[in-house]
């Protein structure tokens, strides 16, 4: 009886295997078909019925892994294919997609390990064999990687990254180190953007977090920075990175801010030196230190260093060369040296970048100097400052005309007769402006003054010093008889020993 009994379970388990078997193939084939529509999720379902009905079908595991690499889930479709192997360890597809799924993953070893095995099974599979090669590339491009991210060479990490990750798709070590490139090299939007596809997929990744606060630090957005490191250092205390850049930006945000208050406080020299160690915490803070040596370019011409603040502008506007406020703050510095060409390019710079009536006057100000530098400067000629008064002008005229007569040199070199004969002309022509006030004030203006007066060439210096030292209308006027004049009294000769 029991015989008959135990016979009978034996069948009727059978059966039941059979009949488990059948419903798992059926499963696998409307798995399949969905497969074949791309409805991949619809696959998935069906792959699953099919393993929670026979568990040990090797083949069943490798067509579920294929539908979740298509899904992107590379790292359950890993799983479903190392089961897959382990079930079967002759089962060719089993390995080749264990293996794309390392690479996808960015684990290069273990992808040609798996390869390898696919070969020795089948030695002549194609795709195992171009695989292998795929491998190598990614083992080769993260070693150049490597190397360039020693030597600061960020293009160059970069583009290994994007030739790994055509392999690597799936592989978050290549993009994030890729986004911290990206940064590096001031591409800020391209590193969030490829740090945020990531966090998007897995919001615990401390690098990710990392690199977004980097981006953040670098665009001069301290605090929200902060935020993300201390978030990184949450998620992977052990972050050294992180650690290190939050650091960083405390100490850089502080020194700014002393520096900033000492500037308002008057105390320039203290703001000088704050700003000066500001600039050696990060030197990869581009931005930051770009208005870190704007601020101290403004501190150097409140000291008057005006050479110093122009090179700390140069350095700010090569540091980032759409910063406004370095360009007109060199254009002044500029300005201050009587330098305008230099100080219309920079104008036109500005106002290229942003047309404003501000930008616009500033720009018409440095050309209109520039146009009045390229003139005689009248007020040089006769040694006087340009809020000269009336008074001071004739003083100086008389003591100028008095030292380049011609009558004076009569016995000196026609060389020089010549050039004394010059600098006489030039101080009459001084004085024929800047003694009329409507002459000086259109001479101030920048305008021509021949459009009024015809040339200023044609006139005779002769008449104009007759008639300063009252010759009359120029008749009968000696140089000889006024100078022996002069020098009957004591008085007059100390003053032309002065004038001379």
């Amino acid at each position: 009886i029991l015989a008959v009994v135990t016979c009978d379970n034996h069948k009727l388990f059978l059966s039941f295997i059979s009949l488990s078997s059948r419903e798992a193939e059926s499963f696998k084939e409307q798995g399949n078909a969905y497969y074949i529509k791309k409805d991949y999720s619809e696959a998935f379902n069906y792959y699953t019925k099919a393993i929670d009905m026979c568990p040990k079908n090797a083949s069943y595991y490798g067509n579920r892994a294929a539908t979740l690499m298509m899904l992107s889930r590379h790292r359950e479709a890993l799983e479903d294919s190392q089961q897959a192997v382990r079930l079967d360890d002759t089962f060719m597809k089993g390995h080749l997609r264990e293996g794309k799924c390392h690479l996808s993953l960015g684990n290069a070893m273990a992808a040609s390990r798996c390869f390898h095995r696919v070969l020795e099974l089948e030695p002549d599979n194609s795709q195992a064999q171009q695989e292998v090669k795929n491998a190598d590339s990614v083992l080769e491009y993260e070693k150049m990687a490597e190397i360039g991210f020693e030597k600061h060479d960020f293009r160059m990490v970069v583009f290994c990254m994007d030739r790994a990750l055509e392999s690597a798709s799936a592989c978050h070590r290549f993009k994030v180190l890729k986004a911290e490139c990206l940064a590096m090299l001031g591409r800020y939007p391209e590193a969030q953007s490829v740090a945020s596809d990531i966090l998007r997929m897995d919001a615990t990744n401390g690098d990710a977090l990392y690199v977004r606060g980097l981006c953040l630090y670098y665009e001069d957005c301290i605090d929200k920075a902060v935020q993300f490191f201390v978030q990184a250092l949450r998620m992977a205390p052990d972050h050294e990175k992180a650690r290190l850049a939050c650091r960083n930006a405390k100490a850089l945000k502080a020194k700014k801010e002393d520096g900033n208050q000492a500037f308002k406080d008057g105390n320039y020299d203290v703001a000088y030196e704050l700003y000066s160690e500001a600039l050696t915490i990060d030197p990869n803070n581009i931005k930051t230190n770009a208005k870190l040596f704007c601020n101290r370019g403004t501190v150097g011409s409140k000291l008057k260093k005006i050479d110093q603040a122009i090179e700390d502008c140069t350095k700010a506007v090569k540091l980032d060369e759409t910063y406004i406020k370095a360009y007109l703050r060199r254009a002044q510095c500029y300005m201050d040296k009587e330098e305008y060409d230099e100080a219309v390019r920079d104008y036109e710079k500005v106002y290229q970048t942003e047309k404003t009536k501000e930008h616009k006057h500033l720009l018409k100000n440095a050309q209109l100097e520039l146009k009045k530098s390229k003139r005689k400067d009248y007020y040089k000629v006769l040694g006087v400052d340009k809020n000269a008064t009336e008074d001071e002008i004739k003083k100086a005229y008389r003591k100028r005309a008095l030292m380049h007569h011609p009558d004076r040199h009569s016995s000196a070199s026609a060389e020089i007769q010549k050039e004394e004969e010059k600098k006489f002309k030039e101080v009459g022509e001084a004085f024929t402006v800047l003694s009329d006030p409507k002459k000086k004030s259109r001479y101030d203006s920048g305008h021509d003054l021949e459009d009024d007066t015809g040339n200023m060439g044609d006139f005779d210096a002769n008449n104009i010093f007759k008639a300063f030292f009252g010759g009359g209308g120029g008749q009968g006027y000696s140089f000889e008889a006024n100078q022996c004049m002069y020098t009957n009294s004591c008085r007059t000769q100390q003053y032309f020993l002065k004038t001379i």
